[in-house]
């Protein structure tokens, strides 16, 4: 069954598009925020840069009628300057004298003064929105029409009663009365400069998200020409036959980590396909030997039945058929160890008891040899008795295989750990060959002459079973026949719980 994740039609399929897009995205992202950041910030200094243009512009304007003359009409910005008691704008340009002439001023008139603003205090103004009126006489022609929209309006205040005798008359108004100058703060130049910018920065975003995609893409596909290389040459690796390797790039960088893993799994491979092809021509040999012997023994009989001892062949028969089961229960429990199935929930075994009850139970009826336990204290580690049992039983069988006249097994405690030996007299095991006995099949010359029915899988098993329970097992030197060592992890005893 097929459990692949169904593709997205709007995903690109290849890698190197998928990075282009990626890149074009988030750069979308990133270039949408800075683009709407130097929009409102282009606004805003081009609305100061306005409103400082329309200040400068009232001040003229107050200084103009502080000397008594009134402003002209030619403004580039719209102004409106009127007066208390006056119906009629005293001067008004830039726009504002797009109403008709004669009519009634279009701002509000301020307040009667008796003294000066601010008691003669440094020139200041107010600004504020402002809705300027939709009127009938308002033709703005083919200027920027103002009516009925609400704008930022300076205004300032100039007292007549505060300038020479002869001003006032000069400017329309009595002596008394109040003049407020109004100046407009249009937001046509702020708008007009932030639409030509974001037309910029749209311009220069669509061009930028296609180098950056591009960019990306061909980066991208640089990067991942070893990669191919790499797909290339593992796409013909089989499994009979793993011995190719990947070229490692001298760049340092993640393929050259990659590369590296992929040699070292062809390795796990090439060797893995080597084990096991020696395990199957090791294991078809040991079962060609009974074979051999059962088949020879029967077809003589067969032959000569006249002539056969016929319990001698049922025991030769029974003997070799023994030796078959043996070794198919061998083969059948290093295949479930190969497979790493997880074990069952472990159980605490005492291995002293363990030990001792084997001591006891093992039958030694083929040769006189001494047996013995030796242990000071309970030993519980964590794991299946059985396993345990059959660990335990296999190094004890290889010892009796060998062993001239004595076997010693000792259990004892070594910090956070319980140590088991098992140790004959017998000729023991060259330094050269201490690893290559833990081989499946393996078994000395001298060994051979003497075995009994082993199958050479004893020792690989004892060691499977003890990493699988998080031990090692190990030959230590000894100047007298060998001594194979367990150590386990220490579990708690019944009373540390």
């Amino acid at each position: 069954m097929n459990t692949t994740e169904p593709r997205r039609r709007w995903w690109p399929r290849s890698v190197r598009a998928r990075a282009a897009l990626a890149a074009a995205l988030t750069a979308a992202v990133v270039l949408v925020g800075i683009g709407w950041w130097v929009h409102r910030e282009v606004y805003r200094q081009s609305t100061q840069i306005a409103e400082e243009q329309a200040r400068k512009h009232l001040l003229a304007l107050v200084d103009q009628l502080n000397d008594g003359a009134v402003p002209g009409r030619r403004s580039a910005v719209p102004y409106e300057v009127v007066a208390t008691g006056r119906r009629t704008a005293v001067a008004a340009g830039g726009g504002m004298d797009a109403f008709g002439p004669g009519t009634r001023h279009v701002l509000p008139a301020p307040s009667a003064l008796s003294a000066p603003p601010d008691d003669g205090a440094a020139w200041s103004y107010t600004i504020r929105p402002i809705r300027i009126p939709v009127r009938r006489d308002y033709n703005p022609g083919n200027g920027f029409d103002m009516a009925g929209g609400t704008y930022p309006v300076l205004y300032a205040d100039v007292w007549a009663g505060a300038l020479s005798s002869d001003k006032p008359a000069a400017l329309g108004v009595t002596a008394d009365a109040t003049l407020r100058v109004y100046v407009v703060v249009l937001p046509d130049t702020a708008e007009a400069i932030t639409r030509t910018t974001d037309g910029l920065l749209l311009r220069a975003g669509l061009v930028s998200l296609v180098l950056i995609a591009a960019a990306a893409y061909f980066t991208v596909r640089i990067a991942l020409r070893p990669v191919e290389a790499i797909r290339v040459l593992t796409a013909s690796v089989t499994a009979s036959d793993p011995r190719e390797r990947v070229t490692v790039p001298a760049t340092g960088h993640e393929i050259t980590a990659l590369a590296t893993t992929i040699n070292t799994t062809l390795q796990r491979l090439d060797t893995a396909a080597a084990q096991q092809r020696r395990f199957v021509a090791d294991a078809a040999h040991e079962l060609r030997s009974p074979l051999t012997t059962l088949l020879a023994s029967l077809e003589v009989a067969l032959a000569y039945p006249e002539r056969t001892d016929w319990p001698a062949t049922a025991t030769t028969a029974a003997r070799q058929t023994r030796r078959l089961q043996a070794l198919a229960e061998d083969l059948l429990l290093l295949a479930r160890l190969d497979t790493r199935t997880p074990a069952a929930d472990p159980e605490t075994v005492d291995l002293t008891a363990l030990a001792s009850r084997l001591t006891e139970q093992y039958p030694l009826t083929e040769r006189p040899l001494t047996l013995s336990c030796d242990s000071t204290a309970p030993a519980y580690v964590h794991g299946n008795p059985d396993e345990f049992e059959r660990l335990l039983r296999n190094l004890i069988d290889n010892a009796v295989r060998h062993a001239a006249h004595r076997i010693q097994i000792t259990v004892r405690h070594q910090d956070d750990r319980v140590v088991l030996t098992v140790h004959d007299d017998g000729p023991g095991v060259p330094t050269e060959d201490a690893e290559r006995i833990f081989e499946r099949f393996v078994r000395l010359d001298d060994a051979r002459s003497r075995d009994h029915g082993g199958t050479g899988l004893g020792l690989a098993i004892a060691r499977d079973l003890a990493h699988r329970h998080r031990g090692t097992l190990t030959l230590t030197p000894r100047t007298l026949g060998a001594c194979f060592q367990l150590r386990l992890p220490r579990a708690l005893t019944p009373a540390e719980k």
